[in-house]
């Protein structure tokens, strides 16, 4: 079985941090979806799906017809599972109740909204379209639409005020919020973002404060009963993105669309990042993962969420990770744990996980 993603490049205007790759919407919007609806019906692998993951851009500023142009390219080609998980990110300002209720109609079962924050004038500050008004409106029509499986992302980083961040998370927790996704903002080299903290130093939370954040977010987050099953990752019991965790697993996924990423079979490969050459089917990378570049992902990977790392897996890789000559020290300081087939990133460390990935990767 596959996850798969579709990737909607377009945005009403694009955020002072964005680095990804997305455009302000034009008219290349129709001979886009010709092109990816054509990528989808000549998809030559695996036609069982069990996820599909709508991401841009903003996939939620498509026309209803050009969605489900989309949609019936996706269902021609391939057999969805039964409970085959199907997300669609919004921007709260482009979500109504006559597109919720045409997402449901099409078989969307999961809204992921970009909140970011409920401060209007961080909003206004990443050159957010919404408002903290809007998101909250967007979050309580989703679910009159009969939307249960709702996440909103939020940025760490930004607000300088730690206390009036967690009281933001805690009223998305009040709305029946059963994901929530909680990044570091990075800056982006070439960013209008990047210009403005170079000129002033000052401008963002320093890293420490960051760091507060991110721990105050997963205390407060654990107390409302939700799990952190990845390091930014915050859910309800059974309201996990399934998706990722296919990625964070090492399941194979297809890509479509500008910049999309596939691993399937340990190739990865990449379409190109313009429009031209994607439309010649040129891609930007295409490699077999070598036997170290398969432990080594795995490692990373495993670290990151709440499923670990699989020792057997490494040792049919040729890894016997046991042996390793840091493990010790950090089982003896419960940094790891040791859960039988499977080795595990104490929680508490997950802020610094990189330092002990490092440690733990074949010489």
């Amino acid at each position: 079985m596959l996850g798969v993603y579709v990737h909607v490049p377009f945005c009403e205007s694009r955020c002072n941090y964005c680095a990804f790759s997305s455009f302000v919407r034009n008219d290349e919007i129709d001979r886009y979806i010709n092109a990816l609806t054509k990528e989808i019906s000549s998809f030559n692998g695996d036609k069982i799906a069990s996820s599909i993951y709508f991401g841009g851009g903003t996939p939620s500023i498509l026309e209803k017809s050009q969605f489900e142009r989309i949609f019936q390219a996706l269902k021609s080609t391939f057999t969805l599972t039964d409970d085959c998980e199907i997300t669609i990110e919004c921007n709260p300002n482009t979500f109504t109740a006559d597109k919720g209720r045409f997402y449901r109609q099409m078989g969307v079962n999961r809204i992921s909204f970009g909140v970011q924050s409920l401060d209007d004038n961080i909003l206004k500050f990443l050159s957010r379209r919404h408002s903290a008004a809007q998101a909250l409106s967007a979050i309580k029509c989703a679910q009159e639409c009969g939307f249960e499986n709702i996440s909103a992302d939020m940025l760490i980083g930004v607000n300088k005020n730690t206390d009036d961040f967690l009281k933001q998370v805690e009223l998305l927790c009040s709305q029946g919020v059963k994901h929530i996704s909680a990044y570091m903002l990075q800056i982006e080299e070439g960013t209008p973002l990047e210009k403005m903290v170079m000129a002033q130093r000052d401008l963002l939370p320093d890293e420490d404060e960051s760091i507060d954040q991110y721990n105050g977010v997963a205390k407060l987050l654990k107390k409302r009963g939700f799990e952190r099953y990845e390091v930014s990752n915050f859910a309800v019991s059974g309201f996990e993105c399934r998706h990722n965790v296919n990625y964070w697993t090492g399941g194979d996924y297809v890509g479509f669309g500008l910049s999309a990423h596939s691993y399937i079979g340990g190739r990865r490969f990449a379409n190109a990042n313009t429009f031209e050459k994607y439309y010649r089917g040129v891609l930007a990378l295409d490699e077999q993962l070598s036997t170290r570049q398969l432990q080594e992902e795995h490692i990373m990977l495993g670290l990151r969420c709440k499923y670990g790392v699989d020792k057997k897996y490494l040792f049919g890789l040729g890894y016997d990770i046991s042996k390793n000559e840091n493990l010790p020290e950090l089982l003896d300081k419960k940094i790891i744990f040791d859960c039988g087939g499977r080795l595990k990133l104490n929680e508490e460390y997950y802020g610094v996980n990189n330092l002990v990935i490092i440690k733990l990767l074949p010489d």
